[in-house]
């Protein structure tokens, strides 16, 4: 019998350790200039490419990495992440697109012994599947057309994060998955058109036809947009009316505003992250804005907030996460993703508010620790607990594991 033919997988520096060289504020150019001398146009060079497209992407040259990483993938589709003591191989199943789209798993397993390959679906295009040990999509729910293709190419297979579970990651439809959900709160979503949206301008009457109860204020954002790029508030039919002047989407997200605002005039926002199952804490933002991101709440010049973040770590497992068990565990039933990330808050009557849950949210260790110094502790238990997901969905012996490999 002829032995098995196994794909050429190229090495790269990959999208974690160059992200980390950004974050610590290191000069990327003299690395482009290093790679660009050593770079070539074949599979050999791949890694290479890829590394290219990453950097020009963290430089903010979206337009060039993303040609670059089309090129590359033209000829060359598996890679592998650098992986000091490898015991397990993990597949992920990735999505053609930026590098804020597909999950960012290799934070994930920093410091694992989890090997990581990388395989970029491109629909329409032959795949050939490495030898690996547990497979998981890390494709994005607005990535349809490459959700299938893994269906397809996987069919039969074993297979973390279903694309079925990450398709009701939608915002509309996660709504109707949840909305039943006892002392859960998520805001009902419209997805409307561009000319919807207009003619609901001109006639806010028929609000009540599109949302349950609706009513202004209400919460837009453009379909597939992230870290609040489109996002607004709107009091009034005029506000809806101007916001359009300036929106060229096609396609927008509706929902009613809750007003999620503390008894002592600030807005508090979470992100969990479910893994196999179990929440684990991952942030908390405060702002006197109900906009809130990370990056904007102002957490590194606020010593009082990073106590309380802090607090909010080490009490989760006994307070948060006690408070909201009932609700959390039959969220993440319904949801049935293996890992998943949500973004919430807590009404004013003391419900879990729910405004996401997405499988490609960025979850990482690279704030300084001078600064934060109880983050570490806490993102790698939550590594730790990814770590232990994978391994546990291996097969448990090696004839098992050539086994996932080759069927």
């Amino acid at each position: 019998m002829a032995p098995e033919r196994t794909p050429y997988c190229a090495e790269r520096i990959g999208v974690a350790r160059l992200t980390k060289m950004a974050f610590d504020g290191i000069d990327l150019h003299p690395l482009w200039d290093e790679l660009m001398d050593k770079v070539t146009d074949d599979a050999a060079g791949a890694g290479i490419g890829m590394d290219l497209s990453v950097i020009a992407q963290l430089l903010g040259d979206q337009q060039t990495g993303l040609a670059m990483q089309n090129e590359v993938l033209q000829y060359q589709r598996l890679f592998r992440s650098p992986c000091e003591t490898p015991r397990l191989r993990l597949l992920a199943l990735a999505a053609d697109m930026d590098i804020g789209e597909n999950t960012p798993i290799e934070f994930l397993l920093e410091g694992s012994d989890i090997e990581l390959t990388t395989l970029y679906i491109v629909p329409g295009a032959d795949h050939e599947l490495p030898p690996y040990d547990v497979a998981m999509v890390v494709a994005p729910n607005s990535s349809l057309a490459t959700l299938a293709e893994i269906d397809r190419l996987m069919a039969g297979r074993p297979l973390l994060n279903s694309p079925s579970g990450i398709r009701a990651l939608e915002r509309d439809r996660l709504f109707v998955l949840l909305e039943s959900v006892p002392d859960l709160i998520i805001p009902a979503t419209a997805r409307l058109s561009h000319e919807e949206l207009a003619g609901l301008a001109a006639n806010p009457a028929g609000l009540g036809s599109m949302l349950p109860n609706g009513g202004f204020p209400l919460i837009v954002r453009p379909v597939g947009s992230h870290a609040g790029r489109g996002l607004a508030k709107l009091e009034n039919a005029e506000d809806l009316e101007r916001y359009l002047m300036f929106q060229d989407a096609s396609e927008f997200f509706l929902s009613p505003y809750v007003d999620y605002l503390s008894s002592d005039g600030l807005f508090r926002k979470y992100r969990l992250a479910c893994v196999g199952g179990k929440p684990y804490a991952c942030h908390m933002a405060i702002s006197d804005q109900w906009k809130i991101w990370y990056l904007n709440a102002g957490m590194d010049r606020n010593a009082a907030k990073r106590a309380e973040e802090a607090h909010f770590f080490q009490t989760f497992d006994s307070d948060f996460a006690v408070r909201h068990a009932s609700a959390l565990a039959e969220m993440i039933k319904r949801i049935g993703l293996d890992y998943f990330q949500v973004d919430c808050a807590e009404t004013q009557d003391g419900k879990l508010l729910v405004f996401e849950a997405d499988n490609t949210a960025i979850v990482h260790a690279m704030d300084p620790p001078a600064v934060y110094p109880y983050k570490p502790p806490q993102m790698h238990k939550l590594f730790d607990a990814f770590a232990g997901m994978i391994h546990h969905n291996a097969p448990r012996s090696e004839a098992g594991r050539r086994s996932a490999s080759s069927r």
